[in-house]
C-alpha cells in the first residue's frame, strides 16, 4: 500500500518529468519538423525524417500525459525508450557529462521515466481517478490507507 508520502513524491517527479518533456518537445516543433529532422538525420538517426515528428509529439504530448497522470505507465515507458535512444544515438560518444553534449540529463530523464513506468502515477493521478471510480462501479473495496 502507497503512502501519502509515496504517492506525493511520485506526483513530483512525474509533473516534474513532464514540464521537461513539454519543454523539449515544444523546442522541437518550435524550430520546425523539418530543422528536427535535418539534426537527427545529421546524427545517423534512421528514419529521421518519420522519428522527428513523432519524437516532438511524444515529448510534447507525452509530458502533459505526465503532468496530468494519464496513461501513466504506456507513456513513461515510451518516453524511458526515447531518452535511451537519443542517448546511444546523440549523446554516447560525447561522453558522460550533459555540458559537454554527453548522455548525463538523457540518462536521469530515462532513469525517472522508468521509475514512473515500473511504480505508476501514484494516487495524485487522473490514472488513479479512474481506477477508483471503476473500482466503485464494480463494488470492489478500497484498499485501507497505509
Amino acid at each position: 500500500m502507497r503512502t501519502t508520502s509515496t504517492s506525493i513524491g511520485l506526483t513530483v517527479l512525474r509533473v516534474v518529468l513532464g514540464v521537461v518533456f513539454i519543454a523539449h518537445g515544444a523546442q522541437k516543433v518550435g524550430q520546425g519538423i523539418p530543422a528536427v529532422a535535418s539534426g537527427f538525420s545529421g546524427m545517423g538517426v534512421p528514419f529521421a525524417e518519420v522519428a522527428a515528428p513523432l519524437v516532438a509529439g511524444l515529448e510534447l504530448v507525452g509530458g502533459a500525459l505526465l503532468v496530468l497522470g494519464v496513461a501513466t505507465r504506456v507513456v513513461a515507458a515510451l518516453l524511458a525508450i526515447d531518452m535511451v535512444a537519443a542517448g546511444v544515438l546523440a549523446h554516447g560518444e560525447a561522453g558522460f557529462f550533459a555540458q559537454s553534449g554527453g548522455f548525463e540529463f538523457v540518462l536521469v530523464l530515462a532513469a525517472g521515466a522508468l521509475a514512473v513506468a515500473l511504480t505508476g502515477p501514484g494516487r495524485f493521478s487522473l490514472d488513479a481517478v479512474v481506477l477508483r471510480a471503476r473500482r466503485r462501479r464494480l463494488g470492489v473495496e478500497e484498499p485501507l490507507a497505509a
